[in-house]
């Protein structure tokens, strides 16, 4: 029997108009261009400026992006999987009327959250299910509208985030390409380093919580940098000597978009050169669970059949690891 992988076989991707640069955020807050640029080679972030459109707006674009370059009858899709830290409310799950706005009525849909690893795990999850033999069409998109949990008065955190969206098709493979191996962490210690205090359950909303600024995100910046360094290029090199490949095996690492530096020190513990190294954070700079789908969408013309591809992550939690997959298709 042939054994049944399962493959990305589609992309697609949205960002907003709204181009927020340096710049501009110098007028905002006490920083400026050289300083962002030297410590995160961010350049600019695509906003959402528009008060009355969430995530799910975002989500929708990318997906009907993907379903009009393929051709793709929604009505085929069988699970939409919701990557995202920033859903339109606490309760009803974005990734539902997702689907049902895309026209996929016969799927069913639900969302993921793992901060900045959502669409790594995602992409593990909706793996699973094709692998099965369960389902045979996944749609899994990636989106945060970050904009609307930073404070952009705090220079810490304002410089890092971006919104977009971006999705991908899974689909069963029977050439043995798709998704060949993964390593996935998680460490509760991060809970400290890296959170948005309120709005749960813990401390639920309040005049105070609003006044104190505790729904934006807070992060321990050295801390969280000192993480994700270690630990993205800890798995990355791993899923390398598990599966017996030296820096000349790999076609490209696609590494989540969180701070120049970190990519940097990923592709060098797994001694790739930079032109194997899948970059686009001066463009969008961190979009959170939508940075992978957003590199996949932007390269996709430089990927071929058979492409060797790390994808790499790490996220609050602390979350983070690494997959290691075999492009499906050549762009014709």
């Amino acid at each position: 029997m042939t054994k049944i992988t399962a493959a990305i076989t589609a992309v697609g991707k949205y960002v907003p108009d709204f181009v927020l640069s340096n710049q501009v955020l110098e007028t905002m807050v006490d920083t400026n261009d050289e300083w962002i640029t030297s410590r995160t080679g961010i350049k600019e972030r695509r906003i959402l400026k528009d008060k009355d459109k969430g995530t799910s707006f975002m989500a929708i674009k990318a997906a009907q992006d993907l379903i009009s370059k393929t051709g793709l009858d929604p009505k085929e899709i069988d699970l939409v999987l919701m990557a995202t830290t920033t859903p339109d409310m606490p309760v009803a799950a974005t990734g539902v009327f997702v689907a049902t706005q895309i026209g996929a009525t016969n799927a069913f849909a639900y969302d993921l959250q793992a901060a900045c690893s959502s669409f790594l795990y995602g992409l593990s999850t909706a793996t699973s299910y094709v692998e099965s033999g369960r389902y045979k069409k996944v749609l899994l998109i990636g989106a945060d509208k970050m904009s609307s949990i930073i404070d952009y008065t705090d220079r810490a955190t304002c410089i890092i985030f971006g919104d977009g969206a971006g999705a991908v098709l899974i689909e069963p493979n029977t050439e043995g390409l798709g998704f060949q191996d993964e390593i996935l962490k998680s460490d509760g210690i991060g809970r400290e380093f890296l959170k948005i205090e309120a709005g749960g359950s813990l401390l639920p909303p309040s005049a105070e919580t609003v006044a104190n600024k505790q729904h934006y995100v807070h992060q321990d910046g050295k801390t969280v940098f000192k993480y994700a360094v270690s630990g993205m290029a800890d798995v990355s090199e791993q899923i390398m000597q598990r599966n017996n490949l030296t820096h000349d095996d790999i076609n490209w690492l696609a590494p989540h978009q969180a701070n120049k530096r970190i990519i940097d020190a990923t592709a060098n513990r797994m001694g790739l050169n930079e032109e194997k190294v899948l970059v686009n954070i001066h463009n969008y700079g961190n979009t959170t669970s939508a940075t992978l789908p957003l590199l996949l969408a932007d390269f996709e013309d430089q990927f071929k059949k058979g492409d060797n591809i790390i994808l790499a992550s790490f996220g609050g939690g602390f979350t983070w690891g690494a997959i290691y997959l075999k492009w499906a298709y050549t762009k014709k």
